[in-house]
């Protein structure tokens, strides 16, 4: 970018007043007003994507980057899911809960969202047991459970980020906690 600025590949002239000064062709003149005009382009591509971040930092209830997979729930009749708690195919995602909804974000500087959830469609909210990876990291973990089979699954190397998600999730989705879900069921 800009390649015509280094010393090498402009021509230098003597000015009427002693200055040197740089003769360039209408070929070079175009080329580097297109390459400002993409600068420019690219520049308040960059802006857009700032105000849109500030947007939602500002207005949303909690955000932030978990690591997400989803899983499908077993329809009726079919065989319950084989066990995958091997398989690393958590992905990192931006997370924003606003409004009525989650919307999860490739990155954080993405202008729209990948996926979204309406907070009346997640049933069922929970901890999930915590992830030992190979370095040495623990991840705690927490699921969403739509009404129609489809689990979130995050996780995150804090406990305060999960704990913060969860109880913002419950609160917002009206829903209990398993543990007082169990109590309520026992004491029936």
């Amino acid at each position: 970018m800009l390649n015509l600025f280094s010393l090498k590949g402009l021509s230098w002239r003597l000015g009427a007043n002693g200055q040197d000064k740089v003769v360039l062709s209408v070929v070079e003149v175009e080329s580097l007003r297109s390459e400002i005009a993409a600068l420019e382009e690219r520049e308040s591509h960059f802006k857009a994507q700032l105000e849109h971040i500030d947007e939602i930092l500002r207005s949303a209830r909690l955000s932030g980057y978990l690591f997400l997979r989803t899983r499908w729930a077993a329809l009726p009749g079919e065989s319950l899911p084989i066990d995958d708690t091997d398989v690393d195919d958590w992905l990192p995602r931006f997370i924003v809960l606003h409004g009525s909804c989650i919307y999860l974000y490739m990155l954080s500087t993405d202008l729209s969202p990948q996926d979204s959830t309406f907070l009346s469609d997640i049933v069922e909210i929970g901890s999930l047991p915590c992830l030992s990876r190979e370095d040495g990291e623990t991840r705690y973990c927490f699921y969403l459970l739509t009404r129609h089979g489809l689990r979130y699954e995050c996780s995150s190397t804090s406990k305060i980020q999960i704990d913060l998600w969860l109880e913002a999730l419950r609160a917002d989705c009206k829903l209990a906690s398993n543990s007082e879900n169990l109590n309520d069921s026992e004491k029936a």
